[in-house]
């Protein structure tokens, strides 16, 4: 009985956070690397109260510690754009989608949940067209129990225009619209958690 309760432990696993979403953007891995709240050699702060941050390259990069934390976590996110999906990966050398929230929010010392539908109990439900920067978008893209099972940040807000960063099984991390055909007829809610 242990055996068949383990492997259906792992089968629920396996459909955590799926989509087949595919995408023509296949951008290389990005270099830079945005530090969080945490101290760091790589980073000082100005007499105006921001954050210069060094990526891989030893570029200084302006954080402004007066945003929001959503717009650094968005920022921060963004360092995976390009990177190949893993499953259960939190590193640019592999990326799931909820490792992506999991590990953009932990960066600014918030801490979610680390599967899709444990996230979607956190935070407050909102509706779609009151969907800001920073927010997070849900999913069912149809696997078996028909559960939450995909998770994005939303990147930008404008004018009805949803944009959320997230990784696909075929694509890896990358940057889509809440309009596409595939996502709106998958989408299930958006929740705030800041």
């Amino acid at each position: 009985m242990k055996k068949i309760v383990f492997l259906f432990l792992i089968l629920i696993s396996f459909s955590s956070c799926k989509s087949t979403k595919q995408s023509k953007n296949k951008n290389a891995t990005a270099s830079k690397m945005i530090i969080g709240t945490n101290s760091n050699e790589n980073e000082e702060i100005n007499a105006d109260n921001s954050i210069i941050v060094k990526d891989s390259n030893s570029n200084p990069e302006i954080l402004n510690t007066a945003e929001p934390k959503a717009f650094n976590i968005v920022e921060y996110a963004k360092q995976f754009e390009g990177v190949r999906y893993k499953w259960g990966g939190t590193t640019k050398s592999g990326m799931d989608c909820s490792g992506l929230v999991f590990e953009s929010f932990r960066a600014f010392n918030v801490i979610l949940p680390r599967i899709s539908r444990d996230m979607a109990k956190s935070g407050e439900k909102i509706a779609l067209k009151k969907v800001e920067t920073g927010d997070l978008l849900f999913f069912k893209t149809g696997n078996r129990r028909n559960d939450i099972n995909h998770v994005g940040l939303v990147v930008s807000s404008e004018d009805g225009s949803i944009k959320f960063i997230h990784a696909t099984t075929n694509a890896g991390v990358i940057v889509s619209s809440i309009s596409e055909t595939y996502w709106d007829k998958s989408f299930t809610e958006a929740r705030r958690i800041l």
